[in-house]
């Protein structure tokens, strides 16, 4: 029969807000993060393109809805979405072939993507607000 760990043996409870992650870890995070909004915005952006087709009238409130601040919020986020997933996409495919693999280039272009993602979003908000 084993017997029960010692109390000091126990796990700690770990808080993931006050761990400091490596760059690398999230640029990962935001990458997975990126993807999921992408997959998620897809039925909203659908809906919204089958109103603007229906009619006149589907494009008008299209259109209106579109103008909107909360929509041009989420839009910026999208866009921002999108830039980081294809920024990290590009980097983890040049990484699979070896190029930039060790840490310190590693750490590196994680940086690159971000500050990348952060001039797209910049661009986009400018022309969207």
């Amino acid at each position: 029969m084993q017997e029960m760990p010692n109390q000091a043996q126990r796990p700690v409870y770990l808080d993931l807000f006050r761990i400091r992650q490596p760059v690398t870890a999230v640029l990962s995070i935001g990458h997975r993060l990126s993807g999921v909004l992408m997959v998620l915005s897809i039925p909203p952006v659908i809906w919204l393109f089958d109103r603007s087709l229906a009619s006149a009238e589907g494009y008008r409130q299209a259109v209106a809805l579109l103008q909107s601040l909360p929509v041009r919020l989420a839009l910026l986020l999208l866009i921002w979405g999108f830039a980081h997933h294809f920024f990290a996409g590009i980097r983890y495919l040049l990484m699979d072939v070896d190029v930039g693999a060790d840490i310190e280039r590693a750490r590196f272009s994680a940086r690159l993507v971000f500050i990348a993602g952060l001039i797209v979003l910049l661009v986009a908000a400018v022309a969207l607000l």
